[in-house]
């Protein structure tokens, strides 16, 4: 199943995507009795996101062509949502080449940073470019949408905690970063620094995760491209392994590294492209 987060005047409402329109989950509520939430959030918190899937799949799907929609054309996309609990990054996860794979050492361990929720913008929105920095960066990215609390799993049990993916972009005050190491999480925090949308694509949707690919789009050009099957640690370790720090929650946000940065200018439009049927994550860049 394929979800959005749209705005209908003021609120930002969780919605099917069926055949290029959108079905708000307000609308199936009217038309089932149902009463799951429209918040997508809320959806995922709550662990209603497993009771629409099961309705989609036992006839659901059927019945949205009958209701109310959005057209495509007509929606404006705001983020998934605004208030994550948590939101993971993994830094420097590609090589070029899966030959490379083999000289990772055994003790390696993922690099991770946070972002703070007040980062967040959706697709279509400016990232708006901070007076302090003269070389801010943009990274496509595969996200992952963690579905229930868990805590010291495996890798295996990895796999029923995640409710999805989505992509994403992860801005970086890249010349505060290189002043010093340890301001890494400075230079990921400015306002507007953190994109993800517009599609939310459930797991159980995704044939193989490895064979996604990511690509960070520059004003239109592919300046960067890699597989999922490149990342050091692939998606499921790297729950797995976040799992043995703290507790995830539903709705936790886990950005699993990007196949390459690129600088951002005023006037600038950055993408994150992946495959696997996922819209494009679009977003213009704005200058101080």
């Amino acid at each position: 199943m394929k979800l959005a987060t749209i705005r209908q005047g003021s609120a930002e409402l969780a919605a099917i995507i069926e055949s290029s329109s959108y079905i708000l989950i307000d609308t199936i509520n009217a038309a089932m009795n149902m009463q799951w939430s429209s918040s997508m959030l809320e959806l995922i918190r709550l662990g209603q996101l497993d009771a629409i899937k099961e309705w989609y799949r036992n006839g659901g799907r059927e019945l949205l062509a009958g209701m109310a929609s959005v057209p495509l054309a007509e929606a404006q996309y705001a983020p998934l949502y605004r208030h994550p609990r948590k939101i993971w990054g993994i830094g420097m996860n590609y090589v070029k080449n899966a030959s490379e794979l083999a000289f990772i050492p055994a003790d390696a361990e993922p690099v991770s940073f946070m972002k703070p929720d007040t980062t967040i913008i959706g697709s279509g929105e400016a990232i708006q470019l901070p007076r302090q920095s003269q070389e801010p960066t943009a990274e496509a990215e595969l996200a992952i949408i963690i579905g229930r609390e868990c805590r010291n799993v495996t890798e295996a049990e990895a796999r029923d905690a995640v409710a999805g993916f989505t992509t994403s972009l992860d801005m970086t005050a890249a010349d505060i970063h290189a002043k010093n190491q340890r301001f890494l999480t400075r230079a990921k925090s400015f306002d507007t620094f953190f994109s993800f949308g517009p599609h939310f694509i459930t797991a159980d949707e995704i044939e193989d995760v490895l064979a996604l690919s990511v690509e960070t789009v520059l004003n239109g050009a592919v300046c960067h491209r890699n597989v999922i099957a490149h990342m050091r640690y692939q998606p499921w370790y790297i729950v797995a392994f976040h799992s043995q720090v703290m507790t995830l929650l539903p709705g936790d946000v886990i950005l699993t590294g990007t196949p390459g940065s690129v600088i951002i200018r005023d006037g600038d439009v950055v993408e994150c492209r992946i495959s696997g049927g996922f819209e494009p994550l679009v977003n213009s860049v704005r200058g101080c």
